[in-house]
């Protein structure tokens, strides 16, 4: 397996007049409107995958949530925790 590296998204659901809208916090123009929490994520993921390579053609970094892949990995998780 050849090291590769991935971004871990969190995202943000809110109930808005039209059904619902996602967001990546920290990443600054990441965010979806769908008719449902689905359609939701998967409109908010295109418009992640579009900042990516728009970043990546220009040689920037997303900078957070970034997970190094090697060929020890065995997994990554991600779950919220409460904090008060």
């Amino acid at each position: 397996m050849s090291d590769k590296r991935a971004i871990l998204l969190s995202f943000m659901l809110e109930i808005n007049d039209n059904g619902y809208l996602a967001s990546v916090p920290g990443l600054q123009g990441a965010f979806a409107e769908g008719d449902t929490i689905e359609e939701a994520i998967f409109n908010c993921v295109d418009v992640v995958k579009m900042i990516v390579t728009y970043r990546t053609e220009r040689g920037e970094k997303l900078g957070f949530n970034e997970v190094e892949f090697t060929a020890d990995t065995i997994m990554t998780i991600a779950m919220p925790i409460g904090i008060s």
